[in-house]
């Protein structure tokens, strides 16, 4: 159920690197609607663009056995990590953003719409001798009589459609300070979302045809929609008006800018806003994917108590050809079933974002971002969860060009280095390129790349401010004497 709802899927922070610039436009809405007021651009229009990312803990793969199509074998093609003493985790996304634009009303407030495609998978908190037990030769009799016990595993599957309306505006503008807010309101179009979640579970394979469940249950659901999924092509079953739901996105942005004073900076073939990023130092705090879908379940959804004892193993496995309704619908046939409910909540993954951003002398920045999970708990079984991470991300900008180094690191502990480019409307980059590029084996990877349409002046004075527009200069460079 999980694969499938991965396969489909299209997390917050999109574009790592690149988000945090001044020159994101709408690429920066998704991580905090209040970039988007005080822009670089009048407009600013997104045609494609696509965020992709997938790894997980427990095992890693040779990078030249990923492309060669050949059944992977373990031990040459990919090695398990068996002897970890942690859990074990994976996690997969991608967000598809089509046709989106950003428009400035004036140097103050904007507006925005956004059409992205989104999904994400998450599951694990299983511990690594369970990992062991289901990956090493399954079923392997070295493992038989022996008790394993987890108190919590899960895996989660959501993909879904969402349109934005997003406004942002300086709310406040003193001296060296000024504020400023957004908001994005999403409608939400629900497409595919799957959970399973085990809990209390401890079992032991007598053989490999028995099995004694001495404790634990499982609830498992999923959208009434699904079962098509899996009977007809998926693109004839995408509507984007299916399956309602109500998001938002939240945030504020300070800039202090001590050397302003009043007075915007003009740069040689500037932008139609050149004031927009003579600050100094800002920071940006926002909550983003707030709320969630509501789906009916599909009528072969239960919660089950598993006890169990000489249970014959082989009746678990979904079969060859076997439908997932006929499946579960089995597998709900065999167990103790539970009270549940007909419908079931999917809550976006939300997250915390926040943003520290330093101006080293208007062409060389750095900033620091971070998105902190704010539902990846044990509570709900229905969510989807985003990857926590820290990023730092020396950048070089331009009108037209720009180039983001992001180092971050995830909380597995997985670090990275990465690269990303900016040349006029394209925009492509990975965050963990550099890293894997030396890596033999490979458990994580990502990519993004958008195409976008954005103003572009030809010469100094051809449109938006006219030939009549003034821009005053820093103070230094009208001769003010100093004080």
């Amino acid at each position: 159920m999980l694969m499938l709802c991965a396969a489909v899927s299209t997390q917050a922070q999109v574009f790592p690197g690149y988000h945090t610039s001044q020159y994101a436009g709408i690429h920066a809405v998704p991580f905090n609607p209040a970039l988007a007021a005080g822009t670089r651009y009048r407009w600013d229009v997104n045609i494609v663009g696509l965020d992709a990312k997938a790894g997980n803990t427990y095992i890693r793969a040779n990078k030249s056995s990923l492309l060669s199509g050949d059944k992977l074998v373990r031990n040459v093609d990919y090695f398990p990590d068996s002897t970890a003493t942690r859990k074990q985790y994976g996690w997969g996304s991608a967000d598809l953003m089509l046709p989106s634009v950003l428009y400035s009303i004036d140097e103050r407030q904007s507006v925005a719409f956004t059409w992205r495609v989104r999904g994400s998978s998450y599951g694990g908190g299983v511990e690594t001798s369970t990992a062991n037990f289901f990956t090493l030769n399954y079923p392997n009799p070295r493992f038989f009589d022996r008790t394993f016990a987890d108190n919590y595993g899960s895996g989660m599957g959501h993909a879904w459609n969402e349109f934005g309306f997003s406004y942002a505006r300086v709310i406040k503008d003193q001296g060296d300070h000024r504020w400023k807010a957004g908001i994005t309101v999403k409608y939400l179009g629900g497409q595919a979302a799957a959970y399973g979640v085990g809990r209390d579970a401890a079992f032991v394979f007598e053989d490999r045809n028995r099995v004694d469940i001495n404790s634990g249950k499982f609830f498992y659901g999923y959208n009434e929609g699904l079962d098509e999924w899996d009977k007809n092509n998926q693109l004839s079953n995408f509507s984007p008006f299916q399956n309602p739901g109500i998001g938002a996105d939240i945030g504020v942005v300070y800039e202090w800018r001590p050397d302003n004073d009043g007075f915007n900076t003009m740069q040689e073939g500037g932008d139609w806003n050149p004031d927009a990023d003579t600050w100094k130092a800002r920071i940006a705090v926002s909550i983003v994917d707030i709320g969630g879908i509501s789906y009916k379940k599909s009528a072969t959804s239960a919660d089950l108590d598993m006890r169990a004892q000489d249970f014959p193993a082989s009746l678990l496995n979904k079969r060859k050809e076997e439908s997932m309704r006929a499946w579960t619908s089995r597998l709900s046939s065999m167990f103790t079933p539970l009270e549940t409910d007909e419908k079931f909540y999917m809550n976006l993954p939300t997250s915390l974002n926040l943003m520290g951003d330093y101006n080293i002398d208007g062409r060389f920045f750095v900033s620091a971002s971070a998105t902190i999970a704010l539902n990846g708990g044990k509570k709900d079984d229905n969510k989807t969860t985003a990857l926590t991470q820290f990023q730092i991300t020396p950048r070089w900008e331009s009108t037209h060009l720009g180039a983001y180094l992001p180092i971050q690191v995830n909380r597995f502990g997985q670090a990275d280095a990465g690269v990303a480019l900016r040349a006029g409307p394209l925009v492509l980059g990975s965050a963990s390129l550099f890293t894997n590029l030396f890596r033999e084996n490979i458990n994580h990877a990502d990519v993004f790349v958008a195409l976008r349409i954005i103003p572009i002046r030809f010469n100094k004075w051809s449109w938006d401010k006219g030939n009549g527009g003034i821009f005053r200069k820093k103070r230094n460079q009208l001769g003010c004497p100093d004080i």
